[in-house]
């Protein structure tokens, strides 16, 4: 909010410098972002007398006048306004002068005249919004002053926080610098002189919905005369960032400011038969607004009408069929109080925050209704002439007490860390208009007090003789609970007065972060080239069905399980992010897709992140890593040809994901089940810990060709992987283990086995761990070959075998033993072995 500082000077005494205060009031709370000081711009303008005004001998439209500065020689100056008269006193700016927007006046000669400076308009010194005439200055102000002097004025950008609605205005603001100054605060006059017939005659209002609208304050001003307002009201408005517009309604806009009361006027002539309803809005009516808009309104829109339609939007903006005009002579002004929550969804929904919806939706004062009304009333009086109707309409006169909230002086200094003893506490609240009494009753007695309000208020019972009661003022809606003035202490006192104390408490044990596994996890990743992305968590419906699991399988010991119904969006912002993804597969394909679209064909992506899901109505999430290849892995190089990723890569990028976790080798499945996955080229994934626990399980295998056809032909080719790792959702890694190694050595045998094309390589080395005995230590696939001279339906994989103990170095005849017999369990299970 902007804040002149003349204008809070009206309210309240202020010696401090502008920088000070500003220091003081952010102290306070009230931070001020900027201090903007209005003259400086006014660079050798001053005040001077119009002794003559002439025509002009070589322009119709040009006058040559003669000014006196009161001092020196008179200067002839050339001006083309039409306001001018002899004995005015006005603005001059002399040669050399620089005016806003940098534009510099110099001696010019006009039709053959010499002009020693120009004449000011309030618009060309941004004071006024007149910018047709001379700004034309009261016929008391001293000669020959510099303007900056008389009209110049410091002005503060004042962040306001959201729970202090009532310090949107200068007298709210004139409260918080009388806190700092001490000084006491004078509050405008709401006098209205009443000359007019009685209101009741001219306006009646209905509210149909008191909830929406808990009071309305109307009053009626006849014989008004619409022009501009007084110069100096002007550029108060000005000033505080307001265009003025017109006496009428700068009044209103003036009361917004002024009182934080935004105040709307309607033409009284078209008020049918003066008969206002404060109702929602039916069913196909429209209401073209001031913006000159035609808004289609809904049934939650809250509206003044009368019995003819709309006449504004309540709260927000008026409507141009009832605006103030240069024809207007009666004015209707509403002062209401409405529902936070109605205007701030409706302000939401038409795209309308103006400045009175602002101070709406932050809740307002009920007797701010009378007053608002009373002193525009009296300013519309005052700038417009005309008469102010006996009386005002009033649909709840009894305006309600004031607040009392209970809290303990002893636990001050608990809450703060600062020592206040009881007087200073006292002293603080009156200094912000709080005053504080002794509780009524029995000083054994006990009282409940409130420590959290809202929706679900709770109070705790203590001992009366513990207690003061804070007596609030009804301007102050954000002290609710204890710790609400406990707050206003701190606030008032200042902050940077509360001591630094480290915490007397000893310090927690070690314990180990909750991130470690997920981190060895993305580092292992990265360190094996694939690049961690992060993918939205809202998705569309089409998008959940097509790539969530049909059968997952079960999660690693400690994980949760892929369970419970699409949790969706109540009012999403886009049909692509309305339900809650119950997948990682489906973002990486996504990813995938974009990058190719422009040109980025090889891919190694990762992440690591929640499905969601509802069991029985409550939420349940899960943690999985996801990883998916696209294009060559490997990159090529001049000794090694492109080659497209495929399953074998997925799998090499688990087995070293295991050994990096201390899991035992993966075992794989074969999987023909999952839609989104090739039959023929997907498993599923089980590796145990040393205790026999599951610690990795999950999917695996290349995206099938119908559904990248049915998503994205893009997505072809891409291999993805859904992992459950226990410990993903909160654990720490396993510490790895040193193995002496053995004294003796270890022998190595490579064979070569011929099995079926539909053989999997995993039932080949069960066979071959089954059929090893105890001198085996170790199996590894290292190589497949198909082709000549195998069968067209054959395939070669070779095995690298190791054996050996710890007991001794081992003879020929025994690996031989154990090679024969591998090879008559491999003849046995259909295979042969290859020479």
């Amino acid at each position: 909010m902007r804040a002149p500082l003349s204008w809070l000077r009206e309210f309240v005494d202020i010696d401090l410098e502008p920088e000070a205060l500003a220091e003081r009031l952010t102290l306070l709370g009230m931070e001020v972002r900027g201090i903007e000081r209005r003259g400086l711009a006014w660079q050798n303008v001053v005040v001077g007398e119009l002794l003559s005004v002439e025509k002009h001998p070589n322009a119709d439209r040009l006058s040559l006048t003669t000014v006196t500065l009161g001092a020196g020689e008179p200067l002839s100056i050339v001006c083309g306004a039409t306001n001018i008269a002899p004995g005015q006193r006005v603005p001059v700016a002399l040669p050399g002068a620089v005016l806003p927007g940098d534009r510099r006046i110099e001696r010019t000669e006009k039709m053959g005249v010499v002009s020693n400076g120009m004449l000011c308009s309030g618009d060309e010194l941004e004071l006024t919004a007149d910018g047709d005439g001379i700004l034309i200055l009261a016929p008391d102000t001293p000669l020959g002053v510099p303007l900056a002097e008389l009209y110049g004025d410091v002005i503060f950008d004042i962040d306001v926080k959201p729970n202090r609605g009532d310090a949107l205005s200068i007298v709210g603001l004139a409260r918080e610098v009388a806190a700092i100054t001490g000084s006491a605060v004078r509050m405008p006059s709401f006098e209205v002189v009443e000359s007019g017939p009685d209101v009741a005659d001219r306006l009646t209002v209905d509210v149909i919905d008191a909830a929406l609208c808990p009071r309305f304050v109307g009053r009626w001003v006849s014989g008004v005369r619409v022009g501009p307002s007084p110069e100096h009201v002007q550029m108060r408005l000005l000033a505080a960032g307001v265009r003025p517009i017109s006496n009428v309604v700068d009044a209103s806009n003036y009361v917004m400011i002024e009182l934080g009361k935004p105040i709307h006027t309607f033409d009284g002539s078209r008020v049918e038969r003066g008969h206002l309803v404060v109702r929602t809005a039916s069913s196909g009516e429209r209401l073209v607004t001031l913006d000159h808009v035609d808004r289609a309104l809904d049934p939650d829109t809250l509206l003044i009408a009368d019995d003819h339609g709309p006449l504004a939007i309540a709260g927000v903006m008026g409507g141009a069929a009832s605006e103030v005009t240069d024809a207007t002579t009666d004015v209707i002004i509403e002062s209401a109080i409405f529902d936070p929550v109605s205007i701030r969804r409706t302000a939401f929904h038409h795209a309308l925050r103006s400045e009175a919806s602002l101070r709406f939706e932050k809740g307002q004062e009920c007797r701010l209704a009378r007053l608002g009304a009373d002193r525009a009333a009296a300013l519309v009086a005052a700038w417009a002439g005309g008469s102010v109707a006996r009386g005002r309409v009033d649909t709840a006169p009894d305006e309600p007490g004031e607040d009392r909230v209970r809290f303990r002086p002893a636990r001050v200094a608990r809450i703060l860390g600062a020592d206040l003893p009881r007087e200073a506490q006292v002293d603080l609240l009156a200094r912000v208009g709080i005053a504080v009494a002794s509780p009524a009753g029995a000083a054994d007695a006990k009282v409940d007090l409130v420590i959290a309000a809202g929706s679900k208020p709770r109070t705790v019972q203590v001992p009366a003789a513990a207690t003061l009661e804070a007596v609030v003022p009804s301007w102050r809606r954000d002290l609710a609970i204890e710790a609400d003035i406990i707050e206003e202490l701190a606030r008032v006192n200042g902050y940077d007065r509360i001591p630094s104390t480290l915490p007397a408490t000893a310090l927690p044990l070690f314990r180990p972060s909750p991130l470690a596994l997920r981190d060895v996890v993305r580092h292992s990743l990265a360190g094996f080239g694939l690049r961690e992305v992060v993918t939205h968590a809202l998705v569309s419906p089409d998008h959940l069905a097509r790539w969530s699991w049909s059968a997952p399988p079960a999660p690693a010991d400690g994980e949760g399980r892929i369970d419970g119904t699409p949790i969706t969006v109540t009012n999403p912002l886009s049909a692509d992010h309305a339900v809650l993804r119950q997948d990682l597969v489906g973002g990486l394909v996504d990813t995938v897709v974009l990058n190719r679209r422009r040109g980025r064909d090889d891919l190694a992506l990762f992440e690591i992140g929640k499905g969601y899901g509802r069991v029985a109505d409550a939420p349940h999430e899960w943690w999985r890593l996801g990883f998916a290849l696209a294009g060559a892995f490997d990159p090529p190089s001049w000794n090694r040809p492109r080659r497209a990723a495929d399953l074998g890569d997925a799998k090499g990028v688990l087995d070293a994901l295991c050994a990096t976790l201390g899991l035992d080798g993966p075992e794989y499945t074969a999987l023909a089940t999952e839609a989104a996955l090739h039959p023929g080229q997907a498993v599923t994934v089980l590796a145990r810990t040393a205790d026999g626990t599951v610690g990795l399980s999950g999917v695996v295998g290349a995206i099938h060709p119908a559904a990248a056809a049915a998503w994205d032909e893009r997505a072809e080719g891409t291999i993805l992987a859904e992992i459950s790792i226990r410990g993903l959702s909160g654990g720490v890694p396993s510490v790895p283990r040193g193995v002496n190694p053995s004294r003796f050595p270890s022998v190595e045998r490579d064979l070569a086995i011929v099995v079926g094309a539909g053989e999997t390589a995993g039932r080949v080395e069960a066979v071959i761990r089954a059929s090893a005995g105890a001198l085996l230590r170790s199996v590894e696939l290292f190589d497949v070959y198909a082709g000549a001279p195998l069968g067209r339906d054959e395939r070669s994989l070779a095995f690298r075998i190791v054996f050996g103990t710890d007991e001794r170095t081992l003879a020929d005849d025994e690996v031989e033993a154990a090679v024969g017999a591998i090879s008559a369990a491999i003849i046995d299970a259909g295979g042969r072995i290859r020479s």
